[in-house]
């Protein structure tokens, strides 16, 4: 018994000296824990009230020193589950999916995660040469999330995509609604569709070569 009272106590210890504070779950998860650095690690619950007409709802994940990490759930404040989101770094990253109350999926959305740590960050585009080789090409890192990859939209109640955008790097390629792609000629249009100077330059080294192929990292649930 005594020796079971020391574990106790050495463990209780351990965990006060690692974390500020903390709460324990319903289900005896230990949550919203803050360490000594006053960072966020492990699971935690976020709450936001409803505000402005803005709904409320509830978010359930993981900290890594203060970032999110990995795959987020999001609840309204009825308890349905509403969103699903991978990030890393603290930012979104691959594919984000978002439903309405029902539960039918109202939009997809690709993102590509900037590291905040580093100035620069990278993509690795094919090899037109050699297959399964990559060249990284580099890219200004300005520490958030960035659209990258498919955006599609869906009606819920048939399930059809009714509009699909794709993204390289933040920029829009091209946008398609249902099986006929939308064009925009005016100039902000196509300011948009203006390539990161990097992959320009790529691009012309490489011009009059077959297709490459650029790999968005999105992933699926």
């Amino acid at each position: 018994m005594r020796l079971l009272f020391l574990i106790f106590c050495l463990v209780s210890f351990q965990a006060f000296s690692q974390s500020n504070t903390y709460i324990i779950g319903v289900k005896g998860d230990t949550l919203n824990r803050v360490d000594k650095k006053g960072l966020k690690q492990g699971k935690w619950v976020n709450h936001v009230d409803e505000i402005r007409e803005e709904p409320g709802y509830e978010e359930e994940g993981v900290y890594v020193d203060g970032r999110k990490e990995g795959g987020w759930r999001i609840y309204n404040l009825s308890g349905d589950l509403i969103g699903l989101e991978n990030y890393r770094w603290g930012n979104k990253d691959g594919l984000c999916q978002y439903f309405n109350p029902s539960g039918a999926l109202v939009r997809e959305e690709g993102w590509r995660a900037m590291n905040p740590d580093k100035q620069y960050d990278t993509l690795e585009i094919e090899d037109i040469d050699h297959l399964d080789t990559y060249h990284t090409v580099i890219v200004k890192n300005e520490g958030v999330a960035i659209k990258h990859g498919q955006w599609k939209y869906y009606d819920p109640s048939t399930g059809f995509i009714v509009r699909t955008q794709t993204y390289t790097l933040g920029k829009l390629e091209n946008a398609k609604s249902g099986s006929s792609a939308s064009k925009d000629t005016s100039a902000t249009a196509t300011k948009s569709l203006v390539k990161p100077k990097e992959v320009q330059d790529y691009e012309k080294k490489n011009a009059g070569k077959k297709k490459i192929r650029v790999r968005d990292g999105t992933v699926g649930y």
